[in-house]
């Protein structure tokens, strides 16, 4: 997790490349672990859009990185060049995680990366993406997809919400939700969320859920329903949905959950409660259903979880505590 890679050519997206580098190459300030050593690999000065770039390395660089980047492709008619195509497929099998930010997914398909994985990259490329590579399982509705050693994300804000995804895996919910402070943005989104939603996730005082989602992220301890949600918004389960929905691509209880996984996260980092009393504190009433949940959410169970993330020193203190 340690080093960053960045792959650039001509013909690469500026905005991707900006955006990964901004999250990777500045610690938030006061984060209490080593942050990413980042390094920008081309074959020569390389031409981002209106932006003349030099690389600091080679692309044979990208095999010795802990994470590779391939940001955005911006003629997809085109194919990739094939000396980066070639350096990703050598960085993967040399042991490197490959993620591609819109679509930067065409570079890791036509690398092979790809075949018999289910993947994603921006809407209005999805369909060229299945019909150029069929073995790819594309899918045009998610933000972004995590395979493991192989990511892919949808474009522009989903490139985003891949890179922070990334430094959650390697450095905790906490630490996350800071370099989110820093880049003033929301601190998690699902990756399963709908790529495209009728608006942003509410910032206006007169949203119909602007109200709401404060007030529910304040009673994340009680049993909350769809129809306490509705009762409060003064609106029908049914209306209620549809403003979820168009607000942020997901349903009451499937932002509930979330905001429940993201909470014992943070409690799990932080403090040296129980799973029973986190269970509680979070509104899933016994440390057998957050297990559950947790576990199909991120993938450990809670004790794993706070005991990869506890071994790091919390913002003022020295090394935490064992669990008990």
């Amino acid at each position: 997790m340690g080093s960053v890679a960045l792959a650039v050519t001509d013909g690469m997206l500026h905005f991707e490349l900006s955006v990964a580098y901004e999250v990777f190459a500045s610690a938030p300030a006061g984060v209490p672990v080593v942050w990413y050593d980042v390094a920008v690999c081309g074959p020569a000065a390389v031409r981002v859009g209106r932006f003349r770039l030099e690389p600091d390395h080679g692309l044979d660089r990208l095999a010795r990185a802990d994470t590779v980047i391939v940001p955005g492709w911006a003629d997809v008619d085109e194919d990739p060049p094939a000396e980066l195509v070639h350096a990703v497929r050598a960085a993967h099998g040399a042991g490197a995680r490959v993620a591609s930010l819109c679509t930067g997914a065409f570079v890791l398909a036509a690398a092979g990366l790809l075949d018999g994985a289910r993947a994603t990259t921006h809407w209005a490329h999805t369909g060229t993406l299945a019909a150029r590579y069929p073995r790819v399982e594309v899918d045009p509705d998610v933000l972004y997809v995590d395979n493991g050693s192989v990511l892919t994300s949808a474009g522009k804000a989903a490139a985003l919400d891949l890179c922070l995804h990334l430094v959650r895996l390697d450095h905790g919910s906490s630490v996350a939700n800071a370099a989110a402070r820093r880049l003033v943005v929301p601190p998690h989104r699902e990756g399963g969320q709908a790529q495209f939603v009728a608006a942003p996730v509410p910032d206006r005082a007169d949203h119909p859920l602007a109200a709401l989602l404060p007030w529910a992220l304040e009673r994340l301890d009680r049993p909350l329903t769809v129809s306490d949600l509705a009762r409060q918004a003064r609106m029908s389960s049914r209306h209620l949905g549809r403003h979820f929905r168009a607000a942020t691509g997901t349903t009451p209880l499937q932002w509930l959950l979330t905001q429940r996984i993201r909470r014992a996260q943070e409690l799990l980092e932080t403090t040296d409660g129980s799973v029973d009393a986190i269970a509680e504190a979070t509104g899933m009433g016994t440390a057998a259903t957050l297990r559950r949940h947790f576990n199909r959410t991120v993938g450990v169970p809670p004790d794993t979880y706070r005991r990869t993330f506890r071994s790091r020193p919390l913002p003022g203190t020295g090394p935490a505590p064992a669990p008990a």
